[in-house]
């Protein structure tokens, strides 16, 4: 009673803009539920003038739903799947990864762009987008503008990729007779899973083949949403060094330390177990298919709704005033990553 008393308004205001939000993001999928809550949050957040009551359910929102949303991530992670056929794309994976940091990091220096936001950006843009910020920025402790600006340079190029690259991919030969190299670089060079689905199903569409190029890209983007995982770790015990140097400070690994990620790492190998139990075609598997399916679902209504609070505590005034640093940065961090997949490509006789 206690805690819909402190946060009921401000969740139920979410909820308001999250449910809308999500139907409109499945009628434009290359835009997607969580940018749409994030605009909306923000240009509703122009119009109110009291706050009294909404603030306790938005922070809550904003920070421990986000953090739910990605350990529900992990039932959708079958690593029997990603082993057996994501495999070969981990050499391209650990090459634009590593790029996008590297990219991050020396426009970081250069450029003076805030450090939270150049680590939300580089981070987003090579491994899984929204997903990737939303699992990084309780980790590095970034405020909720931050993650708005890494968000919406990440949704920029988003759209872009998923516009581009299917014309693209035909001009500089992919295979047509085969959704293989186009699917191995949706998968690594596109960062969020509705353009990365988006690029693909294009894909399969032109070339008549089924759900070919669909299959391998997401196959590959989950793999890639493996990175979450040491990224975080690596992290966490870089901030715990950075707050230890501070006088005065005797913060230990154990109060930044990021647990929902074990979570994360928890779901994902209980769904990897169940899957391992029960055959393909069981009742077994079509129950745990169903459940694991929802959970999924689930994971991502709440970024959608984390989404809708962080939009609700930016000012977008001041965000456009100062995104021109971190759009370049994502830019750049884009084609870094898109020529790297294809130049790695090339080496393993993909493309």
């Amino acid at each position: 009673m206690k805690f819909i008393k402190e946060n009921g308004k401000g969740l139920l205001l979410c909820l308001v803009i999250a449910l809308p939000s999500c139907l409109l993001g499945l009628r434009f999928p290359i835009v997607g539920g969580a940018v749409i809550a994030i605009i909306a949050g923000m240009i509703i957040n122009l119009f109110i003038k009291d706050w009294t009551g909404l603030e306790s359910g938005i922070k809550f929102t904003s920070k421990k739903i986000l953090q739910w949303a990605v350990v529900l991530l992990g039932f959708g992670l079958n690593l029997n799947v990603i082993a057996k056929t994501g495999l070969q794309s981990l050499p391209i994976i650990i090459c634009t990864i590593a790029v996008s940091l590297i990219i991050a990091f020396l426009l970081h220096k250069w450029m003076r762009i805030p450090e939270k936001i150049s680590i939300l950006v580089g981070v987003g843009s090579s491994i899984c987008g929204g997903s990737a910020v939303a699992a990084t920025a309780p980790v590095i402790d970034a405020d909720d503008e931050e993650v708005a600006q890494a968000i919406s340079v990440i949704f920029f190029f988003n759209v872009l990729a998923a516009i581009i690259f299917p014309a693209f991919g035909n001009l500089i030969g992919f295979d047509t007779t085969s959704g293989e190299a186009f699917g191995i670089f949706a998968g690594t060079a596109v960062n969020d899973t509705s353009s990365v689905t988006a690029a693909a199903s294009t894909w399969d569409s032109m070339f008549d083949l089924g759900s070919a190029t669909l299959d391998k890209a997401v196959t590959v983007k989950l793999t890639r949403t493996l990175a979450i995982i040491p990224i975080t770790l690596v992290l966490a015990v870089m901030r715990t060094r950075k707050e230890k140097h501070k006088e005065g400070s005797n913060v230990s690994i154990k109060s930044i330390f990021p647990f929902f990620i074990l979570y994360f790492i928890g779901a994902s190998v209980i769904t990897t177990i169940t899957y391992t139990i029960f055959q393909d075609g069981s009742a077994g598997y079509q129950v745990a298919s169903t459940i694991f399916s929802t959970l999924k679902e689930v994971s991502k209504f709440f970024i959608v709704l984390a989404m809708a609070a962080i939009g609700l505590n930016t000012d977008l005034v001041k965000l456009i005033k100062t995104g021109g640093k971190p759009i370049l940065m994502g830019l750049c961090c884009w084609v870094g990553i898109t020529g790297v997949s294809l130049v790695v490509q090339h080496l393993m006789h993909i493309w």
